[in-house]
């Protein structure tokens, strides 16, 4: 879906474009000039459609059956289906602001993008009615998918990070006298994401950390502090403070996950093979592909 959205983008873009040069020459009479030969709207119109304009053209094709045939199949997609839709796309880009920074570079609206997304909406809606969602088939999806809902081991840690050694051995024999690890964290530790809060990391999995960090913090129990383990980063001083056993997802505790997981992958899966068979259904004519 990302890949469509992506390519969505793109065509936008140069229909954007094209609108702001017609503009441009009604104000002048020509879109560029090198010295005094002018470069007319007709000359750039020939080479967007040249480069674009076939791909262009058969995307609105493809959005005006799915238009249709929502309409023959009375499917439709409310604003808070796309707003929906739209928190998706978000995720996938890492956020609202680098989705907005997309948007923004391909001179694209949020209100544009959206129109985009309803039609992708109306497309998996119609696709979704025809899939077998039964529990024997979601149970045959997570049997094949079973590490992607189970729970994987966790840990709660702080740290203190400094850059040498001698400074982390003098903070270790701080802590074994006794001193509190949350206030020797912000005194001494160049973590700044973590140093104000005594080090606090949270709870992350095995995987999240850096080898030589998650090896030692997985051996530990919880109140453990560690000596002086090295790292790219530098040298840490870790303290466990909680912990969280693997566990294997079962059918009746993520049942709703599954479902939702099995439907956005086989829309994914058939987005393709669907709008083609849905194309033939319909009388097109499309003059640029002759």
């Amino acid at each position: 879906m990302k890949k469509r959205m992506i390519w969505a983008i793109a065509i936008i873009f140069v229909l954007v474009v094209g609108s702001g040069v017609y503009y441009a020459t009604a104000k002048t009479g020509y879109v560029a000039k090198v010295g005094d030969t002018k470069i007319t709207q007709q000359q750039l119109n020939n080479v967007l459609n040249k480069q674009y304009g076939s791909a262009a053209l058969e995307t609105l094709i493809q959005d005006q059956v799915i238009t249709l045939e929502a309409e023959k199949q009375k499917v439709t997609a409310s604003d808070a289906e796309v707003d929906a839709q739209y928190k998706k796309v978000e995720t996938q880009y890492g956020g609202a602001d680098a989705l907005e920074s997309a948007l923004e570079s391909n001179n694209m609206s949020k209100s544009d993008f959206k129109a985009n997304l309803k039609t992708y909406v109306l497309a998996s809606k119609m696709i979704e009615k025809d899939l077998d969602t039964s529990d024997k088939t979601l149970k045959a999806y997570l049997k094949e998918n079973q590490s992607t809902f189970d729970t994987a081991a966790q840990v709660k840690a702080s740290h203190i990070l400094v850059e040498k050694k001698a400074t982390a051995t003098k903070i270790k024999k701080e802590l074994d006298a006794g001193g509190d690890f949350a206030k020797l964290a912000k005194k001494y530790s160049t973590d700044t994401a973590t140093k104000s809060k005594g080090g606090d990391l949270g709870y992350f999995t095995k995987s999240e950390m850096v080898e030589e960090f998650a090896t030692q913090a997985f051996n530990m129990k919880k109140g453990d502090i560690s000596d002086p383990i090295k790292t790219d980063y530098g040298y840490h001083i870790i303290k466990v403070t909680g912990t969280v056993d693997a566990k294997t997802a079962k059918y009746e505790d993520v049942k709703d996950k599954v479902k939702e997981a099995y439907i956005e992958a086989q829309i994914s899966a058939q987005y393709s093979s669907w709008l083609t068979e849905k194309m033939a259904d319909y009388d097109i004519t499309n003059t640029l592909s002759k």
